[in-house]
């Protein structure tokens, strides 16, 4: 109680003239404001930058480190070093995911059957359900890979039938 009024009061009177009005010792204020006193305005702008790292952490969906969210910040307004982000990252016990190695999902040298071109590169139709073509594709989002399998008719050029699906397998096509 004595401490928090001296620090209150420290910018009218001399800290050492109020430490002997008040019978306590100067090393006692400054140990007592090294661990609470004057660390609560710290910990007050520690709180504000803490969720801001947090929401670009988040918003990077955990990917980046200190670095680029520093940079991040910085481009939202608020100057921080990286060393201070990454001290912020470490208190929050946040750390970033490395993203995952693209893995290749076509492999032309195999030995399995291959279906015979029977179009010979003739995509014109005369009449409607004469040619249908299909065609899968893999769409990122922003919860992981979709694959989509799409199958038109060549005379209209429209699609007949569709199918998603999170994992590319053959009951998709």
């Amino acid at each position: 109680m004595k401490y928090a009024f001296i620090h209150q009061h420290r910018q009218a009177f001399s800290i050492q003239r109020m430490c002997v009005v008040l019978d306590v010792d100067r090393s006692g204020y400054y140990a007592w404001r090294q661990r609470d006193g004057g660390s609560s305005i710290r910990r007050r702008q520690q709180a504000i930058l803490d969720q801001h790292v947090a929401q670009a952490y988040h918003h990077r969906k955990g990917r980046s480190g200190a670095p680029r969210l520093a940079l991040d910040l910085l481009e939202g307004g608020l100057p921080v070093n990286r060393k201070t982000v990454a001290v912020s990252l470490r208190r929050q016990g946040l750390r970033a995911r490395a993203a995952r190695k693209f893995k290749a999902t076509t492999n032309s040298r195999h030995s399995l059957p291959v279906a015979p071109n029977l179009l010979s590169q003739d995509f014109t139709a005369m009449a409607p359900n004469q040619k249908w073509v299909g065609d899968i594709t893999y769409l990122a989002t922003g919860e992981g890979w979709l694959y989509l399998a799409v199958l038109i008719d060549l005379f209209s050029r429209k699609v007949i039938g569709w199918a998603m699906s999170e994992r590319m397998t053959a009951d998709l096509v």
